[in-house]
């Protein structure tokens, strides 16, 4: 505990830091385990699904009933953990935009049927800790200045330089609200103008997102993902990315899961070059266990398309995790597009705009970010893995679903933990529908999947599936 109460200090200075000390010591013992979980580290047994809670449905039975029972019969051998992408109320962002962090979301379940899940997975939570929905309880406890709210959210002025900020997007940073009281500010929104970032500065906002964490683990959680982390502090004048109070928050929170229970893991998300993805090591005993290993997907696509090896081979020398107690997170495809970044000083610009067009012609699409000078650059790749191996426009045959496979079995060879979404475990390709129904390039790797007819496909000789 001396080490969480100096670290606070560090955080915040010796007041708010001693004061945010006392309350975190009045909040952990209600959720302080008795003793710690029998695993404390991963080993070439282990492999994690990622899926959302409701993608696979069954006329009126709770998705996430229906995903169990479908875990339970076909992938128990397979797989020791499920990640579970968001399942809370939410307003936009397919779950990124929480409403409620202690719900679940009523169309995907209870918590009857994520802790039965739980009982022969381990499940691994999203902890989306940059922001918060700006249609929660939480933002509107902001907007009306009540007590212990009043620092939710970062304001800030649009006159002001923020050119240095590493934008993720293409939208502005800073989204005007209305207060109650007339005012009208303008707030942080990183990554849309519905979801409004949480001020870390204020021990408020800190010991409300400690307690998410806390429930999370009293609920089932034995790993944590860490959604979007390194823009969680901001400093004017900084890039507002990966800054040195980042890194001492995930250190916080570490020492805080160390507190309640030693078994329990942190993975990092940051779609960043490497370099800086694995800085959330730390010194391979303080910071995340694990990271994503976000250059695989775009690096690995590269290889297939060109059938040139050698970035590949380079860039795996160099994957070597700083202690015994770390790894990497290995995979290729998420809910999320095939990100770009993390092929900066690896691929040149030619071959990262070949990648793109490569997307386009396999029938996805190309997100795209703002950089400082006001120009965009590519963010990532919106199409399933699948197509992307596949050939153009092409139906699926047994040599698209062989070179599909290969690329799988390099991801699981590698140094790490794999991670296997669902849609790629289940051979899904492009889902443009989804694209024209909610006019998100995202929605092409997310769709909900009908349990008899999926059934159908896989029992059915020689199909795709």
């Amino acid at each position: 505990m001396n080490e969480i109460l100096h670290l606070l200090k560090r955080i915040y200075g010796a007041q708010a830091g001693e004061l945010a000390f006392e309350r975190l010591g009045a909040l952990l013992p209600r959720y302080r385990r008795r003793g710690s979980s029998s695993r404390r580290r991963f080993s070439q047994q282990d492999a994690i699904l990622i899926t959302y809670a409701d993608m696979l449905r069954d006329a009126s039975i709770p998705p996430a009933q229906v995903l169990g029972e479908f875990a339970r019969q076909h992938l128990k051998e397979q797989f020791s953990a499920i990640h579970l992408l968001p399942f809370f109320p939410f307003s936009s962002d397919d779950g990124f935009s929480v409403s409620d962090y202690f719900a679940v979301n009523p169309e995907a379940g209870t918590w009857d049927e994520i802790a039965s899940l739980g009982q022969d997975f381990d499940l691994m939570f999203d902890y989306v800790l940059n922001h918060v929905s700006a249609r929660s309880g939480w933002f509107s406890a902001y907007l009306a200045d009540a007590r212990g709210f009043t620092d939710l959210a970062i304001e800030a002025s649009p006159a002001s330089d923020w050119s240095m900020v590493a934008r993720p997007r293409t939208h502005p940073l800073l989204t005007p609200f209305h207060k109650a009281d007339g005012r009208t500010v303008h707030l942080w929104t990183t990554f849309s103008e519905d979801q409004i970032d949480l001020n870390y500065k204020s021990i408020d906002v800190l010991l409300r997102m400690l307690e998410v964490l806390l429930f999370y683990i009293a609920r089932g959680a034995r790993i944590f993902r860490l959604d979007a982390v390194a823009y969680l502090w901001k400093e004017a004048g900084t890039s507002c990315i990966h800054l040195p109070k980042t890194h001492a928050m995930v250190r916080l929170l570490r020492l805080i899961l160390d507190q309640v229970d030693a078994g329990i893991w942190i993975v990092t998300e940051t779609n960043v070059p490497h370099e800086e993805n694995v800085s959330y090591f730390g010194d391979g005993h303080n910071e995340a266990q694990m990271v994503y290993n976000f250059t695989l997907p775009p690096l690995l696509l590269h290889t297939l398309s060109t059938g040139n090896s050698a970035a590949l081979a380079r860039w795996a020398r160099c994957l070597n995790p700083p202690s015994a107690q770390t790894t990497f997170f290995n995979f290729t495809a998420s809910h999320d597009g095939i990100g770009i970044r993390p092929l900066e000083g690896i691929l040149s610009a030619k071959e990262i705009d070949d990648l793109c067009r490569l997307a386009v012609g396999k029938g996805g699409q190309v997100s795209w970010k703002k950089n400082s000078d006001g120009s965009q650059s590519p963010y990532e790749l919106n199409v399933t893995y699948v197509d992307a191996v596949g050939p153009s426009g092409g139906q699926g045959t047994a040599l698209h679903a062989r070179k599909f496979l290969a690329s799988q079995a390099i991801a699981l060879a590698l140094p790490g933990v794999p991670g296997v979404y669902l849609h790629s475990l289940l051979g899904s390709r492009n889902w443009q529908e989804g694209v024209r129904r909610t006019g998100r390039a995202r929605s092409i790797n997310r769709e909900r999947l009908d349990r008899p007819e999926l059934l159908a496909a896989l029992q059915q000789g020689g199909s795709f599936r």
